[in-house]
């Protein structure tokens, strides 16, 4: 089961704002799981652990900021988020002793892409080392890349 099929699966137990006054409960037909709580969860997950996001200063997802954060015993994740131009995709994964990062990027956006590496590792896209940008940020941990629309695969190594 994914993370987010494990957080947002509906809940199938009677919560504690659906007893009435009077000690019985509301049909449950009455009771919503679309709680806050689950779009807490599904955001942070869109934005750390794939790290689909928006530059605050454009229009929204004009320009996408990817930095997937790896951590913990997560091997992969996969999220595609639906904006108004198409759909961006961000999708990690460790095996064989590399990551691997695909990105999709809709076509009229632009993207800035943190790959994760560690010890400053070389990225390749596509087996071609890529174009690092210097970023005015702290950017440990990560090789930035700028890209226009299309689909691409980074790829470095990983112990």
């Amino acid at each position: 089961m994914s993370l987010i099929s494990f957080y947002c699966r509906p809940l199938t137990h009677r919560g504690f704002t659906d007893k009435k006054n009077d000690g019985t409960f509301e049909a449950p037909s009455m009771n919503s799981y679309n709680h806050y709580a689950y779009g807490a969860i599904g955001d942070w997950m869109y934005r750390v652990i794939e790290g689909i996001d928006t530059k605050t200063d454009e229009p929204g997802y004009k320009h996408i900021t990817v930095k997937p954060t790896k951590g913990g015993v997560l091997t992969y994740a996969n999220a595609d988020y639906k904006t108004n131009y198409d759909v961006v995709k961000s999708h990690w994964k460790i095996a064989d002793g590399k990551l691997f990062l695909d990105v999709k990027i809709p076509a009229n956006a632009t993207e800035t892409i943190y790959v994760p590496t560690q010890n400053n590792g070389t990225v390749t896209e596509n087996g071609k080392a890529i174009a690092v940008i210097k970023a005015k940020q702290n950017t440990t941990g990560y090789q930035l890349t700028e890209a226009g629309s299309g689909k691409y695969r980074f790829t470095t190594s990983w112990k």
